[in-house]
């Protein structure tokens, strides 16, 4: 595998950002080999030739609360299994943003609907078409993940939500009672600071409920969801809840909740490796 970490200053964001990238390429040749030279990758499987102009596949992948781009590859084998499925991997570091446009003044749904796809799709070897893109987050990022292929259906085929339990959701009922109690208030104040005044949700861009519904009134091309919460995780009925509505309103979800797993990277490398492998429809 290729792996880079790109720094550029984002517009949407005010601020150098940095990005993790991972290209397949342990499986390719740089040129067409002689006959004299091994046909093998150092796997000893036969390679690809790379050709200027070819684009891979995309999948961006988004990190948990409390992490950055690089701890996902240190903390899981995503950079093996996107080199088992031939596809390009992008990670944003988007701090603990929750993905969103936040109410004291960064804008990260911006940052990662409007801004990084150009980039990506501009200064690396990423298809544009949407049926080539895809979104997986897993913790924090299966929120942004998700509300990210709602609110912005045409970038993305598919989205898998991996554990999302905390910041965006479809029922706007429970992420004000999250604003208005006092566990966030006291442990974590970072989340009113970035969703607001839970009584101006009805009317904000964090209704990602009407969002939804608004998409099937106006039959938009939506993306297909898998949504994965382990069985003894302490998120499992907020996810379920997003569940049961994205079902009500129609979307095709396909929902997994595996025995025996927690709110850990031992149920986030499985299913990033099972999303990659099974349930992305990847060309490889």
């Amino acid at each position: 595998m290729s792996y880079m970490r790109f720094n550029f200053r984002s517009q949407s964001l005010g601020y150098y950002v940095d990005i993790s990238i991972v290209y397949p390429t342990d499986h390719y040749s740089y040129y067409q080999q002689s006959p004299n030279e091994s046909p093998l990758s150092m796997e000893g499987k036969h390679s690809k030739v790379y050709t200027p102009g070819m684009k891979f596949q995309t999948v961006y992948l988004i990190h948990g609360g409390g992490d950055d781009d690089t701890l996902t590859y240190r903390y899981s084998n995503a950079e093996r299994y996107a080199q088992e499925n031939h596809v390009m991997l992008v990670t944003p570091n988007i701090s603990n943003s929750f993905g969103i446009d936040t109410q004291y003044g960064v804008k990260y749904q911006t940052f990662l609907s409007k801004e990084l796809p150009v980039v990506i799709q501009s200064l690396f070897a990423s298809s544009p078409k949407r049926e080539d893109n895809f979104i997986i987050g897993y913790a924090m990022g299966g929120n942004a993940a998700l509300g990210t292929a709602l609110m912005h259906p045409e970038l993305f085929h598919t989205c898998v939500d991996i554990s999302g339990g905390i910041g965006m959701t479809l029922s706007t009922q429970t992420l004000k009672e999250e604003l208005n109690g006092s566990h966030f208030k006291t442990h974590f104040p970072l989340y009113n600071a970035s969703f607001g005044n839970a009584d101006c949700l009805e009317n904000s861009p964090y209704n990602i409920f009407h969002i939804a519904r608004q998409n099937l009134q106006n039959n938009t091309p939506v993306c297909d969801f898998h949504i994965i919460c382990g069985s003894d995780e302490f998120i499992r009925t907020r996810v379920e809840k997003d569940v049961e509505i994205l079902k009500e309103l129609g979307y095709p979800v396909n929902y997994i909740c595996p025995e025996g797993y927690d709110h850990d990277f031992i149920l986030w490398d499985e299913y990033i490796k099972i999303a990659l492998k099974e349930l992305l429809p990847l060309k490889r």
